[in-house]
């Protein structure tokens, strides 16, 4: 039996290679995340599991493999695979949802306090106040009481019913949208749903926690932006993809919102013109909402259970695509 880990992020991957060697599992890890298509498919054509953190996983790569059992994306997000290939091939997509919710809902917050506050430009403040001698603080305001305020929560999955329940004892008032969400999870969690242009153009805050797809790609674009009150902030920990940066630099250097914090990308990391860079209203962090120390190892230890599974002939617990069960150990294409 053999998996294969295109790229990684981990400074190695020996614990992941001791368990699996116990297992007698033939265990190869590659960093081919810049590599050519064809050094791609010799590492993986005869792969029995394809374990993925940004390699593109394309139909023409699908076609190369023979024992492909599942694909495990290192991750919550997968659209650097082609779903629809691994549905043609029989191949289920696993992801990794669960791993990290807390953390990016706690960067979320963090980010939206920090915009709301102004808690960047509050340091250049103090360092000219102090190289001056006098307090001025007009680069800080307005600054206004968050009690009372508009957040608004675009989806209400996972990472956004987990901002929603951190934050309900804040006093905000509530706008959030999901279209899917069913009146079962509403009832659950005590809440009614906006549609996306109420959202928009009544929140004070906002913040992203939708999934990139053809509906939510751009999602905050001129359009949107043009709807938001001129004191609103927008936070995207989703996926770069969520929003068109150029439609939001305009939106800063025309002051149609206040703010924007940013943690992702659609190209990672960003090239030295990303537009936003030269705005000191929006803060940037560089995709690291997901990361603790916790949960590092906890998807770690999530893929290996993962990997397991599959060699067992199990399909993984969560699937992405519409394959819903796996090849059987030997059973070849």
């Amino acid at each position: 039996m053999k998996v294969v880990v295109t790229d990684y992020i981990e400074p190695d991957l020996k614990w992941e290679a001791g368990r699996l060697a116990e297992l007698g599992v033939e265990f190869v890890a590659h960093q081919l995340k810049f590599a050519p298509f064809e050094d791609v498919v010799a590492a993986t054509h005869d792969a029995e599991v394809v374990v993925v953190n940004m390699v593109p996983i394309t139909r023409p790569l699908v076609e190369t493999w023979t024992r492909c059992r599942t694909v495990i994306r290192h991750g919550v997000g997968y659209d650097n695979v082609d779903g629809k290939a691994l549905d043609d091939a029989g191949i289920p997509l696993c992801y990794i949802p669960d791993y990290c919710v807390e953390e990016v809902a706690e960067q979320a917050i963090a980010l939206l306090f920090a915009s709301a506050r102004r808690v960047v430009s509050s340091r250049t403040v103090l360092d000219e106040s102090s190289a001056n001698g006098r307090w001025d603080f007009k680069d800080t305001i307005p600054v206004f009481r968050m009690a009372g305020q508009k957040l608004g929560i675009l989806g209400c999955g996972r990472i956004g019913s987990r901002v929603y329940e951190k934050l309900k004892s804040f006093g905000f008032k509530f706008l959030i949208c999901d279209p899917y969400l069913t009146a079962e999870r509403k009832r659950e969690l005590g809440i009614e749903t906006v549609d996306k242009e109420t959202l928009f153009r009544e929140a004070d805050l906002i913040t992203i926690h939708t999934p990139l797809n053809h509906e939510t790609r751009y999602i905050v674009n001129s359009e949107t932006l043009a709807l938001m009150k001129p004191t609103a902030y927008i936070v995207n920990t989703a996926r770069g993809g969520m929003v068109d940066c150029d439609a939001l630099a305009q939106a800063l250097e025309q002051k149609l919102i206040a703010g924007a914090a940013i943690d992702v990308y659609e190209t990672e990391p960003p090239k030295p013109d990303y537009p936003l860079f030269k705005y000191s209203n929006a803060i940037l962090t560089p995709h690291l909402a997901w990361y603790s120390e916790d949960a590092g190892i906890r998807i770690r230890e999530i893929i290996l259970l993962e990997i397991e599974r599959a060699l067992n002939g199990l399909p993984p617990r969560y699937i992405a695509n519409s394959v819903k069960s796996v090849r059987q150990p030997g059973e070849v294409k």
